[in-house]
């Protein structure tokens, strides 16, 4: 009997979970219950299955309510109803079309309206709901004509009277006011929580009507959901045997291109695949994704294949992943089988700038009534949640900042604080807003809004009200549509290297790039900066540790560089075994076999099937079950107990001790959860190598389009230093020589007029191609006539150098820009017949500071330019020992002077047992040679980072597998030269110099095994 229950996916109003609310039904011994959150349908299909585990009938709907204002309750008869609602919502979010507030054309549901809400004309399916402190209203003759068509209302929205004011507190966050300032009209009332059904009863036993009405419409509602049955699109063609036919014909055909049509292995591999795609129904998900892909070539995009996907020769031989399974070993199983119950996907990659583009071909070709991002619930953060509160109830900003920001110790214990200690607790796990899942795409067979409404976000494409893991259990796969800037560089780096040096280079041929010897070098001493995934200094520095030579150990290190993998010990294990293979046995010779690439560990998710499979006998399918179910991928505890069942049983026909077993299964259990798949770490392994082979025999241009797509771990200063290191000489922006972007003529580089971030973008982007219309700038004169621009724009371009080409000083251009600029002068852009030259001014010459430049560009650009920051410092001191000595100073003392790249945190345990933390530094020294240090948290509490800049660096080189780190016992900022802009003013002289950037990373994880907590044997199993 209660028609309009709210949870908190009625966004900053309900107060209760979905859980609790069918929990809440149980306790009160309800056997029918309505979901009808305020303008979505985020629940229901969770509220559908709890409600048939607890033998409840579950009503679906919705309270439509537009500005805060109730029109009506709608509660679906069946699936059609919803997906009428679901439409009237989509029109107002999407469209703009104005929601009735009578009268809906809703033939498949019923519509409840609130008392001060009646139309003068009531259809067949609507009604009037009554609510309880309504019923004295009803002697109203004009009320009382209508209680045939009325029913009881008796809306639910929190649980208890903390509940309520929970409540009200959300309605103040949603509104932004004052919780003091709510009026009666923000919120609910305050018996919106269950009761016993007798009770309310009571309260309409004069009108049995009303109860038989409301009686009716419970009988009558029958939303019934099958949720086994597949709702993407079906089929590609027109037919499952057409789609069958299509695919088996694009398979061979691929397989000529990949193969030969003769390769025994591979057309086996190709039945054995097309069998179980087309028994499960996934030829249409297979060549709907060789669609999205064959467009992507005809646009000349590039494009990445990964994650499970790529363990399928078909989508191998389909041109969607680039990963050979066959010469990598990779298991179709883990990608998909028979007795895989969730869906699979297909990750795939485009360059950041052309994503947008595949987008919008997808919902054009597939029809926007059938396409749509997942959705997230993006839940109230701990900052988010103390500081909300601390609004709501009047807090000052510093209270605020201290509330979100500092811990909870350090925070003034005041009555107020204790208060919003109170609520920040409630709503935990309390969602505040939907967005769009940043790759998720789904293609429906039915109209989407069968399943759900639609809403726009900040971003051009809807949305459904459900996250991936509901559209999965009611039987939508997504299409992972992802972007990242790797790809854009490549492509961008080959574009370049073809227009400056007229060299074709195709980069997609995967063979160009893995057997190179330069590039091999390159990978073996970490020489990666601006390579896709393999530039970060953690991962540079597991290259070295590894001498990383070749694709294979390429492969491996993307995998165990993963915070999984690394959190098992098994990358410590790994680098031991990899530089010491006769310190240690194999565990078992089948590990060997199957194993012996790493070293008889199981690093990657297909390691766990094949020894369930080779060791244990159990099929590869069941291999994948497995390891799904270890992982926590597998919720039924007594299935996996079966499956351990069915491994100890194969185990013992197979003549294998009990305690060998125990143990194999130990290691199983253990590594299930944090492996990574290979398919993934070969497909991120292949674009690393075409990164790295554009660096290594193109170092200039790959170096400038890392720079023009936004770089990558590090900031844009890193990555000219490179291009520097690499022979490029770097030019300050110019108005004739610079792009937007940043742009190279042979060895010159001139940095984009995009760095200067003090001028409006449609300025830099008017510049250059003013210039390619109508020639180069004579002079600035010329330069303010034909581009119009105002004076602060006009001196940053001064400042940062960009008219050097008139050969005059800084202060001649800034004196001649005034008379340009002065009240005589247009300030836009002017064209004229008939030019008059500027008169030419006797300037005194001006004695400049050699760095004055330097501190311009560090102001303007963010980095020094026509100096090294070397330069700027007080002392000429540079160091006892540069980069190139490391390795002969293991266990030994030295002193470094470098500047400051990049440093990460990194929790680790103390001798006690505790967490502590520790940071990574990434330096360069005078040279311009990279190395890395180790801070320890006693070391960090007498020497802690005082941000960018430079430090004198005291500590003991440690040389781990040829890779040396500096465990730092001292270090100290070193000053800079005092500002030569602001001689005469002390204060100002300083300020560039606390300016001086650097990268910061923050992890958010439990410290990392100890060897000895590790457990994996290196003793053969006697």
């Amino acid at each position: 009997m209660f028609l309009n229950c709210h949870t908190y996916h009625s966004l900053r109003y309900g107060t209760i979970s979905v859980e609790d609310l069918v929990e809440l039904a149980v306790e009160y011994k309800l056997k029918v219950l309505a979901l009808t959150d305020i303008n979505t349908v985020t629940g229901i299909y969770q509220f559908y299955k709890l409600c048939k585990e607890k033998d409840i009938k579950p009503i679906v709907g919705v309270d439509v309510r537009v500005e805060n204002e109730q029109y009506y309750i709608c509660l679906a008869k069946n699936p059609k109803g919803i997906g009428e609602v679901n439409r009237l919502l989509t029109d107002y979010n999407c469209d703009d079309i104005t929601i009735p507030e009578t009268n809906p054309s809703l033939e498949n549901c019923f519509v409840i309206y609130p008392m001060n809400n009646i139309p003068e004309n009531l259809l067949k399916n609507e009604f009037i709901g009554i609510r309880q402190d309504e019923v004295n209203l009803l002697i109203k003759p004009e009320l009382k004509a209508l209680i045939h068509k009325m029913v009881i209302l008796h809306p639910v929205t929190f649980k208890n009277d903390e509940g309520y004011e929970l409540h009200k507190i959300l309605r103040a966050i949603d509104g932004n006011t004052l919780f003091s300032k709510l009026t009666e009209s923000d919120c609910c009332k305050d018996n919106e929580f269950f009761v016993s059904k007798r009770k309310l009863f009571e309260q309409f036993e004069h009108y049995p009507e009303i109860i038989e009405n409301t009686k009716f419409i419970v009988g009558e509602c029958d939303f019934d959901f099958d949720f086994k049955t597949p709702k993407n699109k079906k089929f590609y063609t027109d037919s499952k045997e057409n789609d069958f036919k299509l695919l088996s014909q694009l398979a061979y055909e691929g397989l000529k291109r990949r193969y030969s049509d003769k390769n025994r292995q591979a057309i086996a591999r190709i039945e054995k695949e097309l069998a179980v795609i087309d028994q499960l129904n996934f030829c249409g998900y297979f060549l709907i994704t060789w669609d999205i892909v064959q467009y992507s070539k005809s646009q000349g995009f590039m494009h990445v294949g990964r994650g499970s996907g790529a363990n399928s020769i078909i989508a191998y031989c389909l041109g969607i992943s680039d990963i050979c399974p066959l010469e990598l070993d990779l298991y179709f199983e883990r990608f998909l089988n028979l007795n895989r119950k969730s869906p699979p996907d297909f990750d795939i990659d485009w360059s950041w700038k052309n994503r947008d583009t595949i987008l919008e071909y997808i919902f054009k070709k597939y029809g926007r009534d059938h396409v749509a991002f997942c959705g997230t619930n993006v839940e109230f953060k701990k900052r988010s949640r103390f500081r909300e509160l601390g609004k709501v109830f009047g807090l000052p900003k510093d209270e605020l900042d201290q509330l979100s920001k500092k811990p909870k110790e350090l925070h003034d214990q005041n009555t107020v604080v204790q208060e919003i200690y109170k609520y920040e607790q409630m709503m935990i796990g309390f969602p505040n807003q939907r967005s769009m899942h940043s790759c998720g795409i789904l293609i429906s067979e039915e109209p989407i809004t069968n399943y759900s409404a639609l809403e726009f976000p900040p971003k051009e494409f809807p949305i459904v009200q459900f996250d991936m893991h509901i559209a999965e259990e009611i039987g939508l796969e997504k299409f992972d549509i992802l972007s990242q800037r790797g790809l854009g560089t490549i492509k961008d780096t080959v574009n370049l290297i073809e227009e400056k040096k007229g060299i074709t280079i195709n980069i997609e041929d995967t063979s160009l790039s893995k057997n190179e010897a330069k590039c091999n070098e390159f990978l073996s001493i970490g020489k990666t900066i601006g390579c896709f995934y393999i530039e970060s200094p953690a991962m540079r520095g597991l290259l070295r540790r590894l001498k990383c030579d070749n694709y294979k150990v390429l492969v491996a290190a993307s995998s165990i560089i993963r915070p999984g993998v690394a959190q098992s010990g098994m990358m410590r294990e790994y680098i031991f075994r990899h530089n010491h293979p006769g310190q240690f046995e194999y565990f078992h010779d089948v590990f060997e076999k199957e194993l012996g690439e790493t070293y008889g560990i199981m690093v990657y998710q297909e390691d766990v099937i094949k020894i369930a499979m080779h060791f244990g006998g159990v099929s590869a399918a069941n291999g994948d079950v497995l390891r799904r179910a270890m992982s926590g991928k597998g919720r039924s505890l007594s299935a996996l107990q079966k499956l351990k069942d069915d491994f100890f049983e194969s185990c013992k026909r197979k003549g294998h001790p009990e305690q060998l077993s125990q143990e194999v299964y130990r290691q199983i259990e253990s590594f299930a959860g944090y492996s990574f798949c290979k398919a993934h770490s070969a497909s991120y392994a292949v674009e690393s190598y075409q990164s790295l082979y554009l660096k290594a025999y193109h170092p200039i241009e790959f170096m400038v389009s890392a720079i023009n797509n936004g770089g990558g771990f590090y900031r844009t200063e890193v990555y000219v230093h490179e291009a520097k290191m690499a022979g490029a000489k770097i030019h300050n922006p110019c108005v004739n020589l610079s792009e937007f972007k940043t742009t190279v003529y042979g060895t010159d580089v001139y940095l984009g007029l995009m760095h200067i971030e003090k001028i409006e973008a449609s300025v830099k982007l008017l510049i250059p191609q003013e210039r390619r219309e109508n020639g180069d700038y004579a002079s600035m004169e010329d330069f303010v006539k034909r581009v119009g621009t105002g004076i602060e724009t006009l001196q940053t371009l001064i400042f940062a150098g960009a008219f050097r080409f008139t050969g005059k000083q800084k202060h001649e251009l800034l004196i001649e820009a005034r008379f340009l600029l002065s009240k005589n002068h247009h300030r836009t852009k002017v064209v004229s017949l008939f030019d008059e030259p500027q008169k030419d001014y006797e300037l005194p010459v001006i004695e400049k500071n050699v760095f004055e430049d330097a501190f311009d560009e560090i102001e303007i650009l963010g980095f020094p330019v026509s100096h090294s920051i070397f330069d700027l410092l007080k002392t000429r001191y540079r160091g006892h020992v540069m980069v190139r000595d490391l390795l002969q100073y293991h266990k030994r003392q030295v002193k470094m002077l470098a500047y400051l790249i990049s440093r990460k945190h990194v929790p680790i345990k103390n001798k006690y047992g505790n967490r502590d933390d520790m940071y990574f530094g990434t330096w360069i020294d005078a040279e311009g040679q990279y190395f890395d240090t180790a801070h320890f948290p006693d070391s960090l509490r007498q020497f802690p980072f005082k941000e960018g800049g430079i430090y004198l660096l005291l500590g003991i080189v440690e040389v781990d597998n040829h890779f040396p780190t500096i465990t730092i016992t001292k270090m100290a900022k070193m000053p800079l030269i005092a500002d030569p802009r602001y001689s005469m003013d002390e204060e100002k002289s300083k300020v560039i110099e606390r300016s001086l950037k650097e990268d910061v990373s923050l992890t958010f994880r439990e410290p990392y095994p100890q060897e000895h907590e590790i457990g994996l044997p290196r003793n053969k199993f006697l």
